[in-house]
Parts: C-alpha cells; sequence; structure tokens
C-alpha cells in the first residue's frame, strides 16, 4: 500500500518529467515542439480510472485533462457534470503519454510519446490498488491494458466489451473508443456503442460513484 507522502512525491515527480523534450531529434521521437506539461490525475480514492491516450493542445494550455469538446463527448458518455468528473476522490485521469506530442503533417495529433508509459505507467498504476474498473481509450491504451484482450483494430476490440468486462480481472476494464469529433462517423456507423454499451457504462459509473 502506497502512502500519502509517496504518492505527492510521485506528482511532483511528474509535473517535472522532461524525458520527451531531451529525446534525440529526428524520427519518430522527434522533440517537442513546446515546453512539456505533463497533464495527470493520481488518486488515493478514485475507484474509476480512465486511462486516455495524450493531452491535445487545449489540454496542454489549460492543464485540466478533456477540457476540450472530447471532454464533453465523455463526460455525456459517463453520465457525469464537470464538476464529478474533476473531483479527485471520484475519478483518475491518466493518459499513455503525459504530454500534448504535437502535430503530425496532416494537423491531427501524435501518438502518445514513446518514452512515456515505459517510464511511469507501473509505478502510477501501483499508486492506486483502489482502483476498480479502469476506461480504456483508444487503441493505444487498448494495447497496454488489455494485453492479449485486445482485438484485431479498435472497433473489435471495443465490440468486445462485455468479455473485458466480464473477464473476471481485477480491476475491471472496459475498452471504449477515442471520444473526439473525428470519431462522430465512427459512432453513427456502430449505433450498437450507444445502445448497449453506454448504459452499462453509466450504472457502473453510478455504482462506483456512490
Amino acid at each position: 500500500m502506497i502512502d500519502q507522502a509517496k504518492r505527492e512525491t510521485l506528482r511532483r515527480e511528474i509535473a517535472a518529467c522532461r524525458i520527451c523534450r531531451d529525446a534525440p531529434a529526428g524520427g519518430p521521437e522527434h522533440r517537442l515542439p513546446h515546453e512539456p506539461r505533463p497533464v495527470a490525475v493520481i488518486s488515493a480514492r478514485a475507484r474509476i480510472l480512465i486511462a486516455g491516450q495524450a493531452p491535445g493542445l487545449r489540454v496542454h494550455e489549460s492543464g485540466l485533462p478533456f477540457d476540450d469538446a472530447s471532454g464533453d463527448r465523455l463526460r455525456s458518455w459517463l453520465g457525469v457534470d464537470r464538476a464529478s468528473f474533476y473531483d479527485r476522490s471520484r475519478f483518475a485521469i491518466v493518459p499513455m503519454g503525459f504530454c500534448f506530442p504535437g502535430y503530425d503533417d496532416k494537423g491531427a495529433d501524435l501518438p502518445p510519446r514513446r518514452e512515456c508509459a515505459p517510464f511511469w505507467r507501473q509505478r502510477v498504476i501501483a499508486a492506486m490498488p483502489q482502483i476498480e474498473l479502469v476506461l480504456v481509450i483508444g487503441q493505444y491504451a487498448q494495447a497496454w491494458h488489455m494485453a492479449d484482450e485486445k482485438r484485431g483494430n479498435m472497433t473489435e476490440t471495443v465490440r468486445a466489451w462485455r468479455a473485458s468486462l466480464l473477464s473476471g480481472r481485477s480491476p475491471a476494464v472496459l475498452p471504449l473508443p477515442h471520444p473526439s469529433w473525428r470519431n462522430s462517423g465512427w459512432l453513427k456507423r456502430n449505433s450498437w456503442f450507444e445502445e448497449e454499451l453506454l448504459p452499462v457504462l453509466q450504472e457502473r459509473v453510478k455504482m462506483l460513484l456512490s
């Protein structure tokens, strides 16, 4: 069991992390186009962990995870308001990469930095043994958290959500697509997500927050 002093030390170390800033220039591990601003919410009490991808530009600027339209959609999926979402006693929020990775040539967010998860993730997860449900958002988080449960692609992984949620593992894991506007077409093509998965998600969240 990790004590509060060690958890606070971990938060300070994450805030001071600069490993991606100091990565070699060029190739897939290019230097960040800005000073790092790690964004992660570690909790001693939350029973739900949101495992996302990496902060976007707006989150980089505000320091609040999911402080954008994607966050609005995610909160709608969960059935919670902003106050509950940002209550550290209710939700822990730890992306695969703590810093905004910049944009690719097409203007889309780059993947989470490769340095981050191997360096930090095991330690962060170990600091929150009380977590009972991990909401695994997007392919990078699913690849890390779901191991052999991950299917051929994101759609197949999310479609098999019942097997993941009811597998008996602890904490329980529920895969989700990223709530980005870029996935609006996916949501229209996969109506089962809102019709079948979301009611179960909202009921599980309600139970864990009560």
